[in-house]
Formats: structure tokens, sequence, C-alpha cells
């Protein structure tokens, strides 16, 4: 968990304006704030922008989120900065990620498949922020990586184009209202990223995995060839951070 948090809050830029949910999120972007990134602006769903909280907050419906923010709102608001284009990274997640980025939180298989929790914010968020970054399980669960989502919730580089079908990138069906899209893929075996043509590739594998049991757990051929060598582990400064002054309850980083 704590490798995920800090590979996570390694994606933030000083200064950014950042969106965050729940869990993995707020240690992220929590962490980032206390190291690389002291200036980055937090907002949560809920309606607090550039909350500082103590402690890590249980949600983003937690009071926690708004001590000393510098706005707490609604949703409406905090929409309405991803929709102008003020928000420049939100951390998201899905049931399925698929070559192109495109994920999927809505329904899984065929007539008799299964349907989800929906995807709440996420096609909203994946659209406008400018880059988004998902973090997903995905030792033994290959079926969560595919080569196309059962269903798409929110847009990746590619999609298919009406009434055709043909998968084309994204910018050709949506002009330019959408350019943002996933920069990165967070799982507990590697880091994905995508390249020129919007394909996902591997850029490192975590401590204790290889380049080859990364693409064994995904459903495509994934492509190793530009893979940097292990991702870089937590130092102790991160650590104690996480452990000590972000959850010290224990939350997450139990």
């Amino acid at each position: 968990m704590d490798l995920l948090a800090c590979s996570a809050a390694r994606e933030v830029q000083d200064g950014e304006i950042v969106f965050a949910g729940t869990g993995l999120p707020m240690l992220a972007i929590m962490l980032a704030q206390h190291t690389q990134a002291p200036t980055a602006i937090c907002i949560y769903e809920s309606g607090s922008i550039d909350g500082r909280p103590k402690d890590l907050p249980t949600s983003v419906a937690d009071a926690r989120c708004s001590y000393q923010a510098a706005v707490a709102d609604g949703l409406t608001d905090v929409f309405g900065q991803l929709q102008s284009g003020k928000v420049d990274l939100a951390y998201l997640g899905g049931a399925e990620v698929d070559l192109y980025g495109n994920v999927n939180c809505t329904f899984m298989g065929g007539p008799t498949g299964k349907r989800l929790t929906g995807g709440g914010g996420n096609p909203d968020i994946h659209s406008l922020a400018k880059r988004s970054v998902l973090i997903m399980p995905q030792l033994n669960q290959k079926r969560r990586f595919v080569e196309k989502v059962s269903y798409i919730t929110s847009p990746g580089w590619k999609i298919p184009h009406w009434p055709d079908k043909e998968w084309v990138p994204k910018k050709e069906v949506y002009g330019p209202a959408f350019f943002g899209g996933p920069a990165a893929v967070i799982s507990d075996m590697g880091v994905y990223r995508f390249d020129e043509n919007g394909e996902m590739y591997l850029d490192t594998f975590h401590p204790g995995f290889t380049a080859e049991e990364c693409r064994e757990n995904c459903s495509f051929d994934l492509n190793i060839s530009r893979v940097k060598g292990e991702t870089l582990t937590p130092t102790y400064e991160e650590l104690d951070l996480l452990y000590k002054i972000i959850d010290p309850e224990g939350i997450i980083m139990k």
C-alpha cells in the first residue's frame, strides 16, 4: 500500500490543482504536499478546495477535508472548476481499464453480465482533467486489464467512432472539447503509461515482480519494450510521513 501511495504522490508537480477522491488518492496528494509539491492545491468532490487536514480524512465528506480550506462549497462549484479547465491532475479507479485507457465501472459481460456501482463523477473527471492517474488492483486479476473494456464509462485515448464503430483517437470524435486523458495507471504490480499512439506500455515494475509477470497479468499483449526497471521504493521520509503524520490512525496504512 505504501508503494502505491508513493508512486501516485510522485505524479503531482508543485503548484498543480489536483482532484482527489476517498482512500489512496487522499494519501497521495497529502504526501505530495509534504514533499515535492508543497503548493499543490487539492480539490475534494464534496466541495472543499485547498483544505489542509492535519491527518487523513475518512472520506471526501469528512469535515477534516475543510480544515484551513480556501473554499468550502459544494459539488457543483468544484465540478465547475473542473469544467473550466483548471484541474491539472485527477486520481481515479475502475473495474476495468483497457489498452487505450478507457475505464469501465458500469457493466461487465454480455446479456447475462453484471451491473457495477456506476460512474459517479468518473466520466466527467476523466474527460475534463488535463491528465488522470488510475489506481487499480492487478495481481491475479488480469480480467481488469483488457484489450477493450466491456463498457466505456470514461473515455481514454481511443474510442469507437459512431456509426462504423472503428476505434479512432478521441479528439476525432469529440473535437477540441476533451484533450485530457490518462497519463498513468498504477497497480499493485507496476506503473503503466501511454505512448504517442495512446496505447499502454509498462514503465516500471514494482519490487518483487518482473516485466514478464506484469504482461502475464494483462489480458492483452502488453508492450514491455520501454520498461525502465524497478519502481523506486518509498524513502524513509515518505514512510515516516505516511505512518506517523498523514495516517497515524491507520485508516489505510494498517
